[in-house]
């Protein structure tokens, strides 16, 4: 296994092949994508519908969903919404060039990443990759802030108390802050640490993970008391 150093911590850096579940109703998009994706060395199961795609992952649990939002019957922002109900797999999600709504909506609705249609195979693969590598960080400490406990050796969050089911992204994103408590993070620098891409990346996938974050962490999401904005410039973690 390889291992690499990132923000001071060991990385498990993904090898193995990746068991994806394909949810694209185009069939020639979607045989295209089957294809390239397992040239690049993955198992792709693929499905046509919402229904089918949720079937398919209660009965498989694939380490990644590749998700179409504009789909027949259930569209894909509830296929979304239900798998983040039923855990932590990672999802991106296709989408049409330029609908920036359609971007807003699917990681509001709990998406991890997003790429733009068509897609590039290695462009996808290189999100698959890199979304796969935020859930295996291993650091080896436990970071205690008033009501909140993070285990970063077991990578438990509890409030009060409570578990709180985080998905890998908000998880490394809360990680990546609460190492610096007080440290202003700017979003280029959170979308190059949390997201692994550069200042071209799309500041809205910092957003919306800590919109979604502060819901679950937070006792008044409107009054944040660990992850906090500076306005102009980003994010940082409190209490300071």
């Amino acid at each position: 296994m390889v291992l690499r150093r990132w923000a001071g911590w060991s990385l498990s850096i993904l090898d193995r092949v990746a068991s994806i579940l394909l949810i694209e109703d185009d069939p020639l998009v979607r045989r295209g994508m089957e294809l390239a994706l397992s040239r690049l060395g993955h198992v792709v199961r693929t499905v046509p519908t919402g229904e089918d795609g949720l079937c398919e992952f209660r009965s498989s649990t694939p380490d990644i969903v590749v998700l179409d939002l504009m789909l027949p019957g259930i569209d894909g922002f509830e296929v979304c919404r239900e798998i983040r109900a039923r855990g932590d797999v990672p999802v991106i999600m296709l989408t049409a060039r330029g609908d920036d709504f359609d971007v807003v909506d699917g990681l509001a609705a709990g998406a991890d990443d997003y790429v733009v249609k068509p897609a590039q195979p290695t462009v996808l693969d290189a999100r698959i990759r890199a979304v796969l590598r935020r859930a295996s960080v291993v650091p080896a400490d436990v970071r205690v802030h008033a009501a909140l406990r993070i285990d970063t050796a077991g990578l438990v969050v509890t409030v009060r108390g409570e578990p709180v089911p985080l998905t890998p992204t908000e998880m490394r994103f809360l990680l990546t802050v609460s190492r610096a408590p007080g440290r202003v993070f700017s979003r280029e620098l959170l979308l190059q640490e949390v997201w692994e891409q550069d200042y071209l990346g799309d500041s809205r996938l910092v957003d919306n993970c800590v919109q979604r974050l502060r819901a679950k962490i937070e006792q008044d999401p409107a009054a944040p008391r660990y992850v906090q904005t500076v306005r102009g410039f980003g994010y940082r973690f409190g209490p300071v």
